[in-house]
């Protein structure tokens, strides 16, 4: 059975244009996989807390069974226990939401989601396929602004550290640039959603 993890990070509950496509996308999911079991991740409705000294404490003691690593065990197995993850991702000034880093501060964790041996780093995080959906006000795939992306990079960086390298991407770009371009850029990334997971 296909189990799906589905993450929204964005603030904007009431016209946010990665929960818009994010909802298509697990709709085209559902129906690829109609027994799939769908576990819901809302970072903004259910507020995951930024990482603290009794957090800090435990993951270096190796306390695994303490009560400051209760959400980070349970976040990391949610993410073990999916066969398909799907992050919803809004550009919060040409990088990611807090509340996402603090998701990833809590399933980035030695000896769980990544180990260093003989030969550097390695990923415990394998066998997953991620569906990134990101929303973006201007152009940052091409042109001047490409460089201005700390969004894409970063998140594909930190995700092939933990051993997810199966990764792909639904643009939804230019929606600050007016209406016509918000309703094309949700057409286009309706149609690759579509396309990308049917």
């Amino acid at each position: 059975m296909t189990t799906i993890l589905h993450i929204a990070s964005s603030s904007n509950l009431n016209s946010s244009v990665t929960r818009r496509i994010g909802s298509v996308a697990i709709d085209v999911l559902s129906k690829k996989h109609p027994a799939a079991t769908i576990i819901e991740r809302d970072l903004v409705k259910q507020p995951i807390p930024h990482v603290s000294p009794s957090f800090l404490e435990a993951m270096f003691a190796g306390e695994a069974d303490t009560l400051a690593l209760e959400l980070s065990d349970l976040l990391i197995n949610e993410l073990l226990t999916s066969d398909i993850i799907m992050i919803e991702v809004p550009m919060y000034n040409f990088s990611i939401p807090s509340v996402l880093k603090a998701w990833i501060d809590h399933v980035a964790r030695a000896g769980k989601t990544f180990q260093y041996g003989a030969e550097g780093p390695e990923g415990l995080v394998t066998g997953k396929r991620v569906i990134l959906v990101m929303g973006r006000g201007g152009i940052y795939t091409s042109g001047p602004a490409k460089v201005m992306d700390y969004q894409e990079p970063y998140l594909r960086s930190i995700l092939g550290f933990l051993g997810m390298t199966n990764i792909d991407t639904i643009y939804i770009e230019g929606v600050a640039m007016g209406p016509e371009a918000i309703t094309q850029a949700l057409t286009k990334a309706e149609e690759h959603s579509h396309a990308l997971l049917s």
